[in-house]
């Protein structure tokens, strides 16, 4: 009879494709062009019965990712540094009426967003579970604007349309409890919101990177010396590694992927470079789990069946454990089904000719709710005339804009300056003071609430009144250091609002742009022990400045507009023209003002005598070490120089070391240890290291959640065995000091030194 069967199936599939030839474009988009003819029959499209194989896989992976998010860039590990009762911290929520709750509380809200995660993995009710990741994890979104990036934008969205569809119909704990929705069909819009999302994440960053400063390779040019890419270098020089393969690959990458992943010509042939370029970005970028959520979503695009087929290839032993492999899939009251069932199927729906049955409102309300949807996602990335106040030299907010890496950023120079209302006394404020962010310093919206929360903490020193101005200065995409806000407005009483433009934001001066070229031919006309700055500033305005005394053979030239310079100490001014320079004393103040009609522009070359000279030292122990290692040195060593003798065991020779120039050799000496056996570790030695991190890191999180549920539930214990066990819960892996200093990797202009 089996054998009988096939031919019989076969004639009848047959029978079938001559009832439904597909047309091209079902054989490009899977659907007909009398889908789209009246509104009933796109209802009927979007709610048509589909496999929920691969929904299912899609949001175990995702709730699993963001179980592990939690615990590292949600800040579940870190939650008592940022949030401790009483503390006297600046916040940057979307609303100010958004304010945390008391630190154990916080860990609750933690514990319920990581169950909604668990919950969303295992399919274990999946809209409870869905609801409490979603609630949670918006409100922690809404309450740090500091912490926004893209992909926490996105992991939100995944979540609220998980939370709408039915992604609990295959492999789920809800589906052992229910056999009713067990391997029963999903509505296609289930698909059509995710495939859609991931496209609109892909085009949109895309048409982004179009922006000039992209194309020309200014916006991640520092990318092209990662290690990553000493493949192209070996090929190609660094400054065409930059243009070609950072920015001219990233660029046609965003803008194809999401049409290469759709279509089945091109996807196979997709998933190498799509899979490349996330597990590359991984290495680059501290994104936590945005690279594997990306991952995750790539097989989205493919047959809904084909964890079916891919899990079939597994022994049978294991299928109790593994997802269904059965084509035998219910029907589901959230689809539209045809009248009457042909016979011929193919791997997504069942197909026919006749008319769809009777839509119910719950099937309108999808389709609604799909197509409202995605034109809201298309419309939100250029809806920066509704959201003004945020401009920030990139229009509208950030996050919700997928401008993901088109712009770096180099502050230079940061000053906060108060004025008593009362007194008129001036003084000056360190710049970050009562926050644990830097981010403020780039958004017109954070500076607002930074300095109105400023005004509040600062009469407790006597400040009565505060007036707070910032002159902040930044390059953007390596142009020049300029203003980005006005430092002559008072921001606590200057006017806000999110629905109108900034009038104390400084314009970007995009007319200098083509100066870049020229600072790369400046910059290559100078030693190594020279620094060069580069500096734009409005009419009317002067930028303040302090050259420390460890700057020696400092000078100022002007390249565009007229400046007068004055030596506050010597009380003497001295105007420069364009190609004009002169000297500046070291250990003292000067003024630079601008007095031309135009912008002026100016720059300052400058040599760090001390780190040259402590170089310069570094040299000479080195050759000394050498030496006496070599047995080439034959005099006797002074008793300063005897910790070099023995510096493999460095620790204690640091301590023994009398010398400070000594000392901060032998301390050089084991940090380039260091890096050099972590860079020649094996893999084995570096997922160790990895795991281990991890582990200490998971762990703290997990031990603190339980200290603040305990306390939650029979209250605060003494303060001493609080203390123990949050020292306890503190503990780290061996040699944990040691790589705290990884920690500064990421600090503009900080060297080995």
């Amino acid at each position: 009879l089996a054998l009988l069967s096939r031919p019989l199936r076969l004639w009848a599939l047959m029978g079938a494709n001559k009832l439904h030839k597909k047309s091209r474009m079902e054989r490009l988009f899977g659907f007909r062009t009398e889908d789209l003819s009246s509104w009933q029959r796109l209802v009927a499209l979007l709610n048509r019965p589909t496999d929920p194989a691969s929904l299912g896989i899609f949001r175990c992976l995702f709730g699993m990712l963001m179980a592990i998010d939690i615990t590292q860039e949600r800040g579940l590990s870190h939650l008592d540094y940022k949030y401790l009762d009483g503390a006297p911290v600046c916040r940057f929520p979307l609303f100010n009426f958004l304010q945390p709750l008391p630190m154990d509380w916080m860990y609750f809200v933690y514990v319920v967003m990581f169950l909604g995660a668990v919950g969303i993995m295992l399919g274990c009710f999946y809209r409870l579970s869905c609801l409490m990741f979603i609630s949670t994890y918006w409100y922690i979104f809404f309450l740090d604007k500091t912490a926004w990036n893209n992909h926490s934008y996105l992991y939100g969205l995944i979540g609220f349309q998980l939370t709408l569809m039915d992604g609990n119909r295959f492999w789920s704990i809800d589906g052992l409890r229910k056999p009713a929705i067990r391997n029963a069909h999903v509505p296609l819009w289930n698909y059509t919101l995710l495939r859609t999302q991931i496209f609109i994440v892909y085009f949109i960053a895309g048409v982004k990177k179009l922006d000039a400063d992209w194309v020309e390779g200014y916006s991640m040019s520092y990318l092209a010396h990662h290690w990553l890419f000493d493949p192209f270098k070996v090929i190609l020089p660094v400054e065409l590694v930059s243009l070609l393969v950072v920015h001219g690959g990233g660029l046609i990458l965003d803008l194809t992927a999401g049409y290469l992943l759709f279509f089945d010509a091109t996807r196979r042939y997709a998933f190498i470079p799509v899979s490349y370029f996330h597990c590359m970005n991984s290495q680059l970028f501290s994104i936590g789990m945005f690279s594997y959520t990306m991952l995750a979503t790539s097989p989205l695009f493919c047959y809904p069946d084909w964890p079916r087929r891919f899990f079939a290839r597994f022994p049978s032993l294991l299928r109790p454990v593994l997802p269904f492999t059965t084509t035998d899939i219910q029907t589901s009251a959230s689809c539209v089904y045809p009248e009457t069932q042909s016979s011929g199927k193919d791997r997504q729906e069942t197909r026919s000719a006749t008319r769809p049955s009777k839509l119910r409102l719950k099937h309108k309300l999808g389709a609604i709710f799909t197509l409202l949807y995605l034109a809201e996602q298309f419309f939100l990335p250029y809806s920066h005339f509704i959201t003004q106040g945020y401009n920030n030299w990139t229009n509208g907010l950030y996050g919700y804009s997928w401008d993901m890496m088109v712009h770096s950023r180099s502050h230079q120079h940061v000053k906060i300056t108060y004025k008593d209302g009362k007194t008129g006394e001036i003084g000056y404020l360190n710049p970050g003071v009562f926050t644990q962010s830097r981010r403020w310093k780039d958004h017109g919206d954070m500076l607002k609430q930074y300095a109105t929360c400023l005004s509040h903490f600062l009469p407790r020193y006597n400040i009565t009144d505060p007036e707070i101005y910032f002159d902040i200065w930044v390059s953007i995409n390596e142009r020049f250091q300029q203003r980005i806000f006005d430092p002559r407005v008072d921001i606590v009483r200057a006017d806000w609002s999110p629905f109108r433009p900034n009038p104390w934001l400084m314009p970007l001066l995009v007319d200098l742009s083509p100066w870049r070229t020229k600072f790369q031919e400046i910059e290559g006309k100078l030693d190594n022990q020279t620094e060069i700055v580069f500096i734009a500033d409005f009419p009317g305005l002067h930028l303040e400045n302090f050259v420390s005394e460890d700057l020696g053979n400092t000078s100022v030239q002007v390249l565009q507009g007229q400046v007068n310079v004055e030596i506050v100490e010597e009380k003497k001014n001295y105007t420069l023209q364009p190609g004009e320079q002169m000297k500046l004393p070291a250990g003292a103040y000067h003024k630079v003002y601008t007095v031309s009609e135009e912008p002026s522009c100016y720059m300052y070359i400058y040599v760090n005598t001390t780190e040259a000279a402590l170089q310069e030292n570094f040299t000479k122990l080195f050759e000394l070490q050498e030496r006496v290692r070599n047995g080439t040195e034959t005099e006797p060593l002074p008793p300063e120089l005897q910790p070099l003798m023995s510096a493999d065991d460095s620790d204690e020779s640091e301590i023994n070391a009398t010398d400070p120039i000594v000392r901060l050799f032998l301390k050089r000496q084991r940090r380039m240890k260091e890096v050099k056996k972590r860079k020649e570790a094996n893999v084995l030695e570096r997922l160790n290291r990895f795991t281990v991190k991890k582990y200490y890191m998971i762990r703290r999180g997990f031990l603190m959640t339980a200290i603040a549920l305990r306390n939650l539930a029979v209250g605060l214990p003494p303060v001493e065995q609080l203390t123990r066990e949050v020292a306890f819960a503190n503990m780290k892996e061996p040699q944990a000091e040691a790589n705290d200093d990884e920690r500064l990797k990421d600090e503009v202009g900080h060297g080995e030194l």
